[in-house]
This record gives structure tokens, C-alpha cells and sequence, in this order.
């Protein structure tokens, strides 16, 4: 039997009250001087009496893990700190951690299925599919309650996201550059088991006291909701002995439906 779908309303309080899971410091610390007493005045002065207008409505926070499209083996974490515009479309500033130590790393728009079917062929490519993620446990939103776990995950079920990288923070689990250098990456999801590093997800779950495994056992009943989708095997080449997720599935290689 399905959990009951939570109220719009009741998600918000939940997502609200998340603080964010337990703390996840930067990757690396960008060279500079340190900040002078004259530029921590400035802030002070601007936090009193600035608002920070569209900031604050980036409150749903999610984590998970991005291949490079063209560079498979490039592979990260990344802290989603989200806006939903409207039921349709979500809009997301990245981080390499959760405080506000953390170092902006680039940017992800996501689409639901209806969307992504008006988008032109050729933007299709750059859109990555969301159920491996959301069936592989491997998305999570830290700290909520499962139940509003789940609500959220159920919601952004065959949705899409489009997510540059501008900053590659860490190399896997491993410190990356200390400056944000040469081009904007596409990122990519993963869509089978064993495309992930091991040792992304032991990482992750280690430091942020959750079980991957645990989350995907209690999303199997979104697998019915699951429909085919687009780019499911853009990696596939790079990744020969992956495994297929259950419910996860090429539109390419369905057919008619």
C-alpha cells in the first residue's frame, strides 16, 4: 500500500523545519587575505538593512551526486539549496556543503516530464533524468521525516534537470580546485548501479548519519510511478558493468508506450 501523500502545507512546515542535516564543510578554501575589519563592517551594515530577496525562498534542500556528462569519472557532491517556482519548474544554487562556509559551485534548473516534452530535441541533451537518482536512494532531502521525505521525492518523479558546474570543488571525495577555473561543466545523473563511486555514497552517509540503502528501500513503492525516460543511458558506455535500477529505463529502448 502507497504512504499517504502529505498536504502541500504540511511538506512546507516540514521543509521549513529542516536545519539541514549535520553540518558539511567546504571542500576547499579559496586563496585570499583575510577579511579586513572594514569589509566585515560592510556586511553587518548590509544584512541590517538589506533583505536577501531571492535567496530566501531557496529552502528545500537536497543532496546528491553529478557525473560529468563528458567526463563520467568526474564525479561530486552536491548540496542543492532549491526555489520551487511553480508545480512545473525549481531552480537551484549548488554548494560543496551546507554552511555558510560553503563555496557556490554552479546551478540546476529542473523541469517536470510536461515540460520537458515541449523542449526542443536538441535542448533535450542537456537535461539529465531524476528516478536512478530518487530510486537508488542516492537524492535525499537531510533531515525530514520520512513521510515528507517521501512526499517530496513522489513529486519530482520523471522530472529533469539542466545543472552547470563552474566550480569543481572536490574530485570525488578528494579536495578539487581552490578556484573556480576554466569552463562551466554539464552534469549528468546516475542511472544504474555501480556508476557511482562506492566510496561517494560511504562518504556522504558517514558524515551526514543516513543510510543510502535504507532510503531506497523505502521508495520502492514509487517504482510503479516511474516511466521511461530520456538520457537514462547516456553513460552507459563509460559504465559496461553497471547494473539496471528497477523502474529506471531508457524512453529510447521502450518503445510506443
Amino acid at each position: 500500500m502507497n504512504a499517504p501523500r502529505l498536504s502541500a502545507p504540511f511538506l512546507l512546515v516540514a521543509l521549513a523545519a529542516c536545519t539541514g542535516g549535520e553540518p558539511v564543510m567546504p571542500a576547499v578554501d579559496p586563496p585570499g587575505a583575510a577579511e579586513s575589519a572594514r569589509t566585515g563592517l560592510l556586511e553587518a551594515g548590509a544584512k541590517a538593512l538589506q533583505d536577501n530577496g531571492p535567496m530566501a525562498k531557496f529552502d528545500v534542500y537536497l543532496v546528491g551526486f553529478h557525473p560529468m556528462k563528458d567526463d563520467p569519472q568526474h564525479q561530486m557532491e552536491a548540496h542543492h539549496f532549491c526555489h520551487q517556482v511553480n508545480e512545473d519548474f525549481a531552480q537551484c544554487a549548488l554548494f560543496d556543503g551546507n554552511t555558510t562556509a560553503a563555496n557556490l559551485t554552479g546551478v540546476e534548473y529542473i523541469v517536470s516530464e510536461r515540460l520537458f516534452g515541449q523542449l526542443p530535441a536538441d535542448e533535450r541533451e542537456f537535461w539529465h533524468p531524476h528516478n536512478g537518482e530518487i530510486l537508488s536512494g542516492q537524492l535525499v532531502a537531510p533531515s525530514l521525516p520520512e513521510a515528507a521525505d517521501k512526499a517530496l521525492m513522489r513529486s519530482k518523479m520523471n522530472s529533469y534537470g539542466k545543472t552547470w558546474h563552474t566550480w569543481s570543488t572536490r574530485h570525488g571525495t578528494q579536495p578539487g580546485d581552490s578556484m573556480p577555473i576554466g569552463p562551466a561543466m554539464l552534469a549528468w545523473s546516475f542511472n544504474r548501479d555501480g556508476e557511482a563511486r562506492p566510496e561517494l555514497l560511504r562518504s556522504r552517509d558517514e558524515r551526514m548519519e543516513m543510510d543510502t540503502t535504507e532510503r531506497r528501500g523505502h521508495r520502492q513503492d514509487l517504482v510503479e510511478l516511474a516511466r521511461p525516460q530520456e538520457g537514462v543511458d547516456a553513460l552507459r558506455d563509460a559504465f559496461p558493468d553497471a547494473t539496471p535500477i528497477p523502474g529506471v529505463e531508457d524512453a529510447r529502448d521502450s518503445g510506443p508506450r
